[in-house]
Formats: structure tokens, C-alpha cells, sequence
């Protein structure tokens, strides 16, 4: 079992028109836009670390998964 700690498994990008895409494990699995994406933008920058920026990512994916992933 892998922790934060270990590698970070959510990353984003922020597109041309202010979209921010989430990803986890190089797999997108959000897209914020409008005021979300925004907000989202002003935390990003405000985390103090790598670790709080995981969090943050975490926090904003929710529940993505499902049960219907193939190990």
C-alpha cells in the first residue's frame, strides 16, 4: 500500500480557457469550470505543500470510484 507520502497520485492542469483538469494516476477524472475552477485555482495556490495540494485534489474528486475497476 502506497501513501501521499510515497508518490502523488493526483495531478491537474489548468487549460486555455480556465478549465482545471484533475487527474489520478495520469487518468482524468474531473473537470471544473466557472467558478469551481477558480476557486479551486486560489487554493491551489495557497497550499502551503505537495501534501496539502494531494488533499485538496482528493477533497475535490469525491467519489469517483465506483467499485467497477479492473485491478
Amino acid at each position: 500500500m502506497t501513501s501521499l507520502h510515497d508518490e502523488n497520485p493526483f495531478a491537474f492542469r489548468i487549460t486555455k480557457d480556465g478549465r482545471v483538469l484533475i487527474s489520478w494516476y495520469g487518468k482524468q477524472v474531473v473537470t471544473l469550470k466557472g467558478v469551481d475552477a477558480r476557486k479551486f485555482q486560489a487554493r491551489v495556490e495557497r497550499a502551503s505543500s505537495e501534501e496539502e495540494r494531494q488533499l485538496l485534489m482528493a477533497r475535490v474528486t469525491g467519489n469517483f470510484k465506483r467499485g467497477n475497476e479492473r485491478a
